[in-house]
């Protein structure tokens, strides 16, 4: 009887510990998301899984370029996914076809280099735009510029609503992809 208890409380435990691990994971390093709409194609699409990076951010900021998942600020329930245009303490200016940031490096501002969009999703439907950030805020945008609500609708997004960065497509499988700094370097 002793054997079978005994037996019996070693697969609760190896459960217990797996059950804690993956939360640890879960909660605290790595987090899943399915990219909800078009606002990201063609990068990411509608149905794509991902994998998101929770902890690098709390030993470095967001970069530029950077493909983020945060939540919503209408929503605090709800998350979104979108790359970081602006960062804190730059002005941004946005017109039809083109995003120019302002800087202490670039104090006569500097156009945007984005190589990840194409030519046809660059097109800014919410008329011109400018805006500075404060120490805090990040001024994101979706790939699709026609079809994104984003930082042009909402304002800046508070650096504390940032979950993390995406490390990884794992779905569909025809599109696997793990992504670092470099994949999302911009000039």
């Amino acid at each position: 009887m002793k054997k079978t208890l005994y037996a019996i409380w070693e697969i609760v435990e190896v459960f217990l510990i797996a059950i804690i691990a993956v939360a640890a994971i879960k909660y605290f390093l790595i987090q899943p998301f399915i990219v909800n709409g078009a606002s990201m194609e063609p990068n990411f699409s509608d149905g794509n899984y991902l994998l998101v990076d929770e902890i690098s951010y709390r030993f470095s900021e967001p970069e530029r370029g950077d493909v983020i998942v945060f939540k919503a600020p209408t929503n605090p329930a709800v998350y979104y996914i979108k790359r970081v245009i602006g960062l804190p303490g730059e002005k941004i200016e946005i017109n039809t076809d083109s995003v120019v940031i302002t800087n202490k490096q670039h104090p006569n501002g500097f156009a945007l280099q984005e190589p990840y969009l194409e030519s046809a999703l660059k097109s800014n439907p919410f008329g011109n735009i400018v805006m500075t950030l404060k120490d805090n805020e990040y001024f994101v945008m979706g790939d699709n510029r026609s079809n994104s609500l984003d930082s042009r609708r909402w304002g800046p997004l508070v650096r504390n609503d940032i979950i993390g960065v995406v490390r990884a497509r794992l779905w569909p499988v025809s599109q696997l992809s793990f992504f670092s700094k470099e994949s999302y370097a911009t000039n």
